[in-house]
């Protein structure tokens, strides 16, 4: 990934042996995570840069208001272990009441997280996503699919506004005969490599997923700068014999390439954003929410949710059949199944990975992408549905079901692991978008 750009400033007169001794710290610290700039002084003007470092602090800060005011982020790094100095505490906050961008991380790690953050937001003007679609909506389950957001233009130019990221569509359906023809000596090279594991799934149909990836390869081999890619592949399923699920997994585990299920690029987009930010295991899945009840229930086609306490509180998550595409990097358990979904051809496959239970954040960019909401809570475990769309699906637990109904801008969501609230807000700062707590 792209270090962040930071470009180091002292006081006017106030650069000393402290500065000097921090900016050092400060350099070996985030050598992973940063490049430094030539330093400038407080009020001159700027080279182009990801952020303005202040490795010291001085009272006359309050004096100089205006000279903060900069169009980049004033990142405060005044201790010797990477963070906020206690003392800087006061005059960062009267900076950012004063409307200056302020962020002061109080952990190396938020330190290091920021600035992979910055890294993120320059790399993005740089960056496109790829999606594989020929008449979204049209397809499979029309009435359902001609309802999201992720495929209006609308969606797509504010993406590219905002963060500069270009969406390039191409047919699925030439990438689907494309896949087919395939060579069966290069699927069998792919085979030896890949090391999948299977559950009851046919050579066959191992065979039509590994054609898949090795055809959005050759796309991906094409341009360098198509970092997330997406496949509208249960609306237009009738393009393909396969699924892309065993792509997605290879593809990020090789390149780190971020995926789309459904071709979504506001999930790709948050996905995108927070992984490489915040380097946690992520995933995109649908969210059903006990409060939903049989709205809910009859799209799994189960009869109830699991009997638990407080199950107000609490979401199923699942797509596909199972939780959802998660790559083995990020499972406890991962396997290649047949498929789930009547919709999707029969010689299709689909993931059955579980995530570690514990503490999760579940977020996603609003469609204005000016906040991002996000919920802390934790997976409980798994419950099992045979027979239905749900085999093995997630339940997790938030602090509000009701708080979720009204503020998560979507049924798809991303699942991360590990509490993130701190991360976000200093992630929020750095690409201008606020965070809606639930």
């Amino acid at each position: 990934m792209t270090k962040a750009r930071l470009i180091p400033v002292s006081f006017p007169n106030g650069r000393d042996r402290d500065f000097d001794a921090q900016l050092t710290t400060l350099r070996e610290l985030l050598r992973d995570e940063a490049e430094f700039l030539p330093e400038a002084v407080l009020g001159s003007p700027l080279a182009a840069a990801d952020a303005a470092l202040f490795p010291q602090l001085l009272g006359e800060g309050y004096r100089k208001v205006a000279e903060f005011q900069l169009p980049i982020p004033a990142l405060i790094l005044t201790s010797e272990f990477g963070t906020m100095s206690m003392w800087d505490w006061e005059l960062c906050t009267y900076l950012k009441s004063s409307g200056v961008k302020v962020i002061a991380p109080y952990t190396l790690e938020q330190a290091k997280t920021v600035c992979r953050a910055l890294g993120v937001k320059r790399q993005l003007t740089q960056t496109r996503f790829l999606v594989f679609q020929d008449n979204p909506g049209e397809g499979h389950q029309a009435s359902i699919f001609k309802r999201f957001y992720w495929w209006e233009d609308e969606c797509s130019q504010r993406i590219f506004d905002k963060f500069g990221v270009e969406i390039v569509r191409k047919s699925f359906k030439e990438l689907g005969e494309r896949a087919r023809n395939m060579p069966d000596a290069d699927v069998q090279q792919a085979a030896g490599n890949a090391s999948v594991k299977t559950i009851e799934t046919s050579p066959r149909a191992v065979n039509s997923a590994l054609k898949m990836y090795l055809a959005v390869k050759q796309e991906l081999d094409q341009d360098p700068t198509v970092r997330a890619v997406g496949i509208n592949c249960l609306n237009e399923s009738h393009f393909s014999d396969t699924t892309p699920c065993l792509a997605w997994n290879l593809l990020f585990e090789e390149r780190r390439v971020i995926w789309g299920c459904e071709a979504d690029t506001m999930s790709m987009l948050t996905k995108y954003i927070l992984y490489h930010s915040i380097r946690a295991p992520i995933m995109m899945t649908n969210m059903y929410p006990f409060l939903m009840g049989q709205a809910a229930l009859k799209h799994e086609r189960i009869s109830n949710f699991p009997d638990i306490a407080e199950g107000e509180n609490c979401v199923l998550v699942a797509h596909c059949g199972y939780l959802g595409v998660l790559p083995v990097s990020f499972s406890t358990e991962w396997n290649l199944r047949p498929k789930v979904l009547r919709i999707v051809d029969d010689n299709a496959t689909a993931i059955d990975a579980r995530m570690a239970t514990g503490p999760i954040t579940l977020v996603k960019l609003g469609p204005t992408l000016e906040s991002l909401t996000a919920a802390e809570g934790k997976l409980e475990g798994y419950a099992q549905y045979p027979g239905s769309d749900c085999r093995n699906g997630g339940i997790v637990r938030i602090a509000s079901g009701h708080r979720l109904m009204t503020r998560l801008p979507s049924h798809h969501a991303l699942l991360m692991a590990g509490h993130h609230a701190a991360d976000l807000e200093n992630i929020g700062t750095v690409f201008d978008f606020r965070i809606d707590p639930i």
